[in-house]
């Protein structure tokens, strides 16, 4: 599992909080206490997205591409997730063992139903109801 949820997550509840105005990656940089690379490079996934959005040049920023009560957290998981929630082996196991001609399938089941459930979860939270926590 990585952070890349966590970040996207704090980017556009930041952005929520800033009701319009624009923000600076430098600013939520800041607020991540993480490089503003990372955070230009998440920027850049969210706003492929719809999310966010950008003006350029002098007194720009970034934004809320759309109303904060029509994003579900499953919205945001879903362009960030990993492959793999609880992580991937790189060897192939060995073909010839039972257990082991078996066991991605057999994970591959346990992961869909582990995401399934996070999903499920997330679907029920939008970021303007995750937003209306923080003081």
């Amino acid at each position: 599992m990585n952070a890349r949820f966590q970040i996207a997550v704090h980017i556009l509840t930041l952005l929520h909080h800033a009701e319009g105005e624009l923000i600076s990656s430098d600013y939520i940089a800041g607020s991540l206490n993480t490089n503003p690379a990372l955070v230009r490079k998440e920027i850049s996934n969210l706003r492929k997205f719809g999310f966010i959005e950008s003006k350029e040049g002098k007194g720009g920023g970034y934004a809320l591409g759309k109303p904060a009560g029509q994003i579900t957290l499953a919205d945001i998981y879903a362009t960030v997730k990993p492959t793999a929630v609880l992580g991937q082996s790189k060897n192939e196991p060995n073909p010839d063992c039972p257990v082991g001609r078996q066991i991605n399938d057999r994970i591959a089941e346990v992961y869909n139903d582990i995401d399934g459930a996070i999903i499920k979860k997330l679907t029920t939270i939008t970021l303007e109801k995750f937003s209306g926590k923080f003081d």
